[in-house]
């Protein structure tokens, strides 16, 4: 007798160890997910400067945030506003010239980071300092 008890005090315990482990799963699926994309809006021509700015986003998204980027977490738009397609996306951000937005989606909900200023300001004269300014928003708001 004693052992059917046993027996089934732990087929018990095995089964709400496994629904536990189920809610914990549920959990983690419920979780918000962040996404950050980063936007650089160019006209036809570009000057030196502009150009700088695409090269060094694209080049700071692929080589530090390979695995974000594979995974859907980073994503990178090159957004030609001379376009029919370009010229709506730039509407909805009031962009009229080359521009650099870093942005956190959470929840459906888009947090924009204005850093064009920041991009015209280092990317072609001081590189490194907008490399590392970009690589420490997009971690920033991966957070």
């Amino acid at each position: 007798m004693k052992k059917y008890i046993w027996m089934t005090m732990a087929a018990l315990m095995c089964f709400s160890g496994i629904a536990t482990a189920q809610q914990k799963k549920v959990v983690k699926k419920a979780s918000p997910n962040t996404v950050v994309e980063v936007l650089y809006f160019h006209g036809k021509q570009r000057c030196p400067t502009c150009i700088s700015i695409g090269d060094n986003s694209i080049d700071v998204v692929n080589k530090d945030f390979a695995k974000q980027l594979k995974s859907g977490q980073v994503k990178f738009r090159e957004i030609d506003i001379s376009t029919p397609d370009g010229e709506k996306i730039a509407d909805l951000y009031h962009v009229t010239w080359s521009s650099l937005y870093v942005n956190q989606w959470k929840n459906g909900k888009e947090n924009r980071n204005d850093m064009t200023r920041f991009g015209f300001e280092n990317a072609r004269n001081n590189t490194e300092a907008f490399r590392s300014g970009l690589k420490n928003k997009i971690n920033q708001l991966l957070k």
